[in-house]
Protein backbone atom coordinates (compact mmCIF):
# COMPACT_ATOMS: atom_id res chain seq x y z
CA UNK A 1 0.00 0.00 0.00
CA UNK A 2 1.59 3.48 -1.02
CA UNK A 3 1.94 6.51 1.46
CA UNK A 4 -0.60 8.20 0.39
CA UNK A 5 -3.18 5.09 0.96
CA UNK A 6 -1.82 4.68 4.44
CA UNK A 7 -2.52 8.22 5.15
CA UNK A 8 -5.51 7.95 3.68
CA UNK A 9 -6.72 4.96 5.71
CA UNK A 10 -6.30 6.23 8.97
CA UNK A 11 -7.78 9.51 8.59
CA UNK A 12 -10.63 8.15 7.33
CA UNK A 13 -10.33 5.43 10.44
CA UNK A 14 -10.61 8.67 12.35
CA UNK A 15 -13.30 10.79 11.18
CA UNK A 16 -15.41 7.50 10.39
CA UNK A 17 -14.94 6.91 14.24
CA UNK A 18 -15.71 10.53 15.16
CA UNK A 19 -18.98 10.42 13.33
CA UNK A 20 -20.41 7.34 14.61
CA UNK A 21 -19.18 9.05 18.33
CA UNK A 22 -20.95 11.94 17.47
CA UNK A 23 -23.72 12.09 14.68
CA UNK A 24 -25.13 8.99 14.18
CA UNK A 25 -28.25 8.16 16.30
CA UNK A 26 -29.12 4.49 14.79
CA UNK A 27 -30.55 2.52 17.61
CA UNK A 28 -29.72 -1.19 15.55
CA UNK A 29 -25.66 0.44 16.78
CA UNK A 30 -24.41 -1.52 19.40
CA UNK A 31 -23.04 0.52 22.71
CA UNK A 32 -19.49 -0.25 21.63
CA UNK A 33 -18.29 -0.24 17.66
CA UNK A 34 -14.44 0.34 17.35
CA UNK A 35 -13.26 0.71 13.43
CA UNK A 36 -10.26 -1.19 13.34
CA UNK A 37 -8.85 -0.75 10.04
CA UNK A 38 -9.75 0.89 6.25
CA UNK A 39 -8.68 -0.58 3.21
CA UNK A 40 -9.30 2.39 0.21
CA UNK A 41 -8.88 0.68 -3.33
CA UNK A 42 -5.66 2.63 -5.09
CA UNK A 43 -8.18 4.16 -7.57
CA UNK A 44 -10.08 5.72 -4.91
CA UNK A 45 -13.78 3.94 -5.92
CA UNK A 46 -14.48 1.56 -2.99
CA UNK A 47 -13.36 1.77 0.79
CA UNK A 48 -13.60 -1.56 3.16
CA UNK A 49 -14.32 -0.46 6.72
CA UNK A 50 -13.55 -3.09 9.32
CA UNK A 51 -15.59 -2.61 12.79
CA UNK A 52 -15.10 -4.52 15.49
CA UNK A 53 -18.66 -4.76 17.97
CA UNK A 54 -18.79 -6.23 21.35
CA UNK A 55 -21.87 -8.24 21.93
CA UNK A 56 -24.00 -11.09 20.79
CA UNK A 57 -24.09 -12.32 17.21
CA UNK A 58 -27.66 -10.47 17.15
CA UNK A 59 -25.94 -7.10 18.02
CA UNK A 60 -23.38 -7.39 15.15
CA UNK A 61 -25.53 -8.25 12.40
CA UNK A 62 -27.72 -5.30 13.51
CA UNK A 63 -24.41 -3.13 13.71
CA UNK A 64 -23.52 -4.07 10.65
CA UNK A 65 -27.28 -3.50 8.81
CA UNK A 66 -27.78 0.15 10.79
CA UNK A 67 -23.50 0.56 9.28
CA UNK A 68 -24.15 -0.40 6.02
CA UNK A 69 -27.86 1.70 6.27
CA UNK A 70 -25.84 5.13 7.25
CA UNK A 71 -22.84 4.42 4.19
CA UNK A 72 -24.29 6.80 2.11
CA UNK A 73 -24.60 9.47 5.41
CA UNK A 74 -21.34 9.02 6.42
CA UNK A 75 -19.76 9.28 2.75
CA UNK A 76 -21.39 12.07 2.25
CA UNK A 77 -20.14 13.77 5.61
CA UNK A 78 -16.61 12.55 4.79
CA UNK A 79 -16.98 14.32 1.47
CA UNK A 80 -18.03 17.34 3.64
CA UNK A 81 -15.22 17.39 6.05
CA UNK A 82 -12.37 16.17 3.60
CA UNK A 83 -10.71 17.53 0.03
CA UNK A 84 -10.48 14.99 -2.35
CA UNK A 85 -11.39 14.53 -5.97
CA UNK A 86 -13.62 11.46 -5.45
CA UNK A 87 -14.90 9.65 -2.02
CA UNK A 88 -15.01 6.17 -1.90
CA UNK A 89 -18.16 4.18 -1.44
CA UNK A 90 -18.13 2.64 1.85
CA UNK A 91 -18.58 -0.84 2.22
CA UNK A 92 -18.58 -2.23 6.33
CA UNK A 93 -17.48 -5.97 6.92
CA UNK A 94 -16.71 -7.34 10.31
CA UNK A 95 -13.69 -7.80 12.25
CA UNK A 96 -13.69 -10.18 14.99
CA UNK A 97 -9.62 -10.09 15.65
CA UNK A 98 -9.71 -8.03 18.96
CA UNK A 99 -12.57 -11.01 20.15
CA UNK A 100 -9.90 -13.65 19.15
CA UNK A 101 -6.90 -11.73 21.14
CA UNK A 102 -9.11 -11.62 24.25
CA UNK A 103 -10.04 -15.24 23.61
CA UNK A 104 -6.34 -16.10 23.09
CA UNK A 105 -4.71 -14.29 25.86
CA UNK A 106 -7.55 -16.29 28.62
CA UNK A 107 -6.33 -19.94 26.76
CA UNK A 108 -2.82 -18.06 27.87
CA UNK A 109 -4.26 -16.75 31.57
CA UNK A 110 -5.63 -20.96 31.78
CA UNK A 111 -2.85 -22.71 30.78
CA UNK A 112 -0.61 -20.39 33.40
CA UNK A 113 -2.92 -21.17 36.14
CA UNK A 114 -3.03 -24.84 35.49
CA UNK A 115 0.80 -24.48 35.39
CA UNK A 116 1.19 -23.25 38.50
CA UNK A 117 -1.04 -25.15 40.19
CA UNK A 118 -0.40 -29.04 39.39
Amino acid sequence: MSRRLERLSGLFRQELSDLLLRQVKDPRLAEFVAITRVEITPDLRHAQVYVSVMGSEREKASTLEGLAAAAHYLRRELSNRLTLRRMPELSFRRDDSLEQGAHVLDLLSQISTEADNP
